[in-house]
């Protein structure tokens, strides 16, 4: 029976460090691959037949070997992107070079057949959407901010004048600048007098800000769901801008209906695990005092205060589930 865990991740990962001490403590045979060392210290054959219609054939790195058909489960965390590998080609080659690694290893890799992955890249990527994410929340019933995604001044403008306040936030991080540096744009209010044609050279996302009394993260993985109350020190709109080491952290309680709705959230994206975000307008005792923000499907969890719990959740579904599934 299968029983290999692959973690598909970049060299320095530490919440995927984790899972794989908790995973190798229960003797769980683990191996860790970063698909973008495609090279001396990364190789592989795989085959498909009709006579053998799932991918097989082995894997080595340079500290372990796989037989593919002997993966169980893969835990896809964050690999290094394949154009990193090939930084010193033209551009010509370069962009080759990584097509057909992606397409070929990666393509192997997420099919592998009766795996469990957690979660499969392509059910991340439709699930990475803010747009989609938002109209799935609305048709589970969950409060949302009202919303609106233009490129349009007027638009906007009358967006702000319907509401008392209003906050900007990006669709996406900020991709790393020429000089190998990482920024960000934190969600914060906006002045429609601020407004001008420039917003059309690109898609903005306003949302009416929700009257909050704190912030909750809900990490959910299998069938558990671990919630904390969020709050930075100086109050912030977003306690993402600060220090996260000085962020105030406690437990609450997720009504049953919303921690339901979670659950359907996920299985709909066919996702095993995410992380969502919420904004309280009350003490968080009645599911109308829960407004969902946004879900990351990939999301960070390691500097939460029960990651300890969190890991040893990966690590039962990634092993019991993956090692075996009924």
């Amino acid at each position: 029976m299968a029983s290999t865990v692959l973690v598909v991740t970049a060299l320095e990962d530490v919440t995927a460090d984790w899972v794989i001490a908790a995973l190798n403590e229960r003797e769980v045979p683990v191996v860790r691959v970063d698909p973008a060392d495609i090279g001396p210290t990364l190789t592989f054959g795989f085959r498909i037949g009709a006579d053998s219609p799932a991918w097989g054939g082995r894997l080595r790195t340079a500290s372990r070997e796989v037989e593919v058909g002997e993966v169980a489960a893969v835990y896809y965390r964050r690999p290094t992107p394949y154009p990193a590998r090939f930084e010193h080609l033209p551009q010509q080659q370069r962009e080759f070079a990584a097509a057909e690694a992606r397409h070929g290893l990666g393509g192997v890799l997420n099919h592998l057949h009766g795996a469990l992955y957690v979660n499969h890249p392509s059910a991340v990527t439709a699930a990475d959407f803010k747009p989609a994410q938002l109209k799935r929340f609305a048709e589970l019933g969950l409060h949302i901010p009202p919303t609106l995604v233009t490129n349009d001044v007027e638009a906007a403008r009358k967006f702000a004048a319907d509401h008392e306040r209003v906050i900007y936030k990006t669709f996406r991080g900020l991709p790393r600048s020429e000089d190998g540096h990482t920024g960000a744009i934190w969600a914060q209010r906006v002045d429609a007098e601020s407004f001008d044609d420039s917003l059309a050279v690109t898609a903005h996302l306003f949302q009416a800000e929700v009257p909050k009394t704190g912030d909750v993260r809900v990490t959910v993985v299998g069938r558990k769901a671990f919630a904390q109350q969020v709050a930075a020190p100086d109050g912030a709109l977003d306690w993402r801008r600060g220090d996260w080491e000085e962020l105030i952290h406690a437990p609450i309680a997720v009504p049953a209906s919303i921690e339901a709705a979670l659950h359907s959230y996920l299985a709909s994206f066919g996702l095993v695990f995410g992380c969502f975000d919420f904004a309280l307008t009350g003490d968080g005792d009645a599911p109308e005092h829960w407004t969902a923000i946004e879900c990351n499907p990939n999301g960070q969890w390691g500097w939460l205060p029960d990651a300890p719990a969190i890991t040893t959740a990966f690590a039962d579904i990634l092993s019991t589930e993956g090692g075996g599934r009924p």
